[in-house]
């Protein structure tokens, strides 16, 4: 399995919007599932307002084939959500070895 994390400081008046975009079952994991090998997104929330997200899929190969596939979607919607956010950074990306 090949995991992506995120973090995100989310503006407060956008939280809602934010959970159901980057949520299990939002717009970003709609456009995750038009390819083979994803596996699901979970979202997280800290005590601290901070939200995480781990995009899992079983390969590193797999989300490759998926950003080469469908880039300008990605592309557009990661525009279009920006300004849910004061910041995200992508903390990594994980390969099981077990």
């Amino acid at each position: 399995m090949y995991a992506i994390l995120w973090t995100y400081a989310v503006k407060a008046d956008e939280r809602g919007r934010f959970e159901r975009t980057y949520g299990p079952d939002g717009e970003w994991a709609r456009l995750f599932a038009r390819a083979e090998g994803y596996l699901g997104t979970e979202l997280y929330l800290d005590a601290d307002g901070s939200y995480l997200t781990i995009d899992r899929w079983e390969s590193q190969a797999r989300f490759a084939a998926f950003l080469t596939a469908h880039r300008a979607d990605y592309d557009a919607l990661d525009s279009e959500t920006e300004g849910l956010t004061v910041e995200e950074r992508r903390i990594g990306a994980w390969e099981s070895v077990a």
